[in-house]
């Protein structure tokens, strides 16, 4: 049985979930055990690009994004919200000691990365927190007073 929304922004966000799932695993085929996914454009960055793996959920208080970005500096994290999207994207660089001889296994992740996830219109944009910790971005999300649930007494 599907749920079906009355409110149009809560669709969307369900719909926005579910295309995390639908990328995660068109990132799984395409990246082959955590390898770059080469893009149309090439760059400065060898043409690479990947996207960070997420998890979203919701609290009776705010929104949670968490981003794993494994072995990328604190300095190369860019967080921001335009137009109600959350935007995460930064680049990562290889380390010059791997450049010289010949690789023989290359899975980590390097290039530019991006990840964008639509906020629903009940949120404080203005509230929005984020920390770094131990290569995961933790960006929380706080919900108006009128989105949170409140229980309604029956007389």
């Amino acid at each position: 049985m599907a749920l079906f929304y009355h409110d149009p922004e809560l669709r969307q966000f369900e719909n926005q979930i579910a295309n995390v799932f639908t990328n995660f695993f068109t990132d799984l085929n395409t990246a082959k055990r955590g390898g770059s996914v080469r893009t149309g454009n090439r760059s400065a960055n060898n043409g690479t690009s990947w996207a960070p793996a997420l998890d979203v959920y919701e609290t009776d208080k705010e929104f949670v994004v968490n981003a794993e970005l494994a072995g990328v500096p604190k300095e190369n994290v860019n967080v921001d919200v335009r137009d109600n999207v959350l935007h995460i994207s930064g680049e990562t660089k290889q380390d010059q000691k791997y450049k010289e001889g010949n690789a023989h296994i290359q899975e980590r992740r390097y290039g530019s990365y991006s990840r964008s996830v639509r906020l629903p219109s009940h949120v404080k944009s203005d509230e929005i927190v984020a920390k770094f910790d131990h290569g995961i971005l933790e960006v929380k999300i706080p919900k108006t007073e009128s989105a949170t649930p409140k229980k309604i007494t029956i007389q």
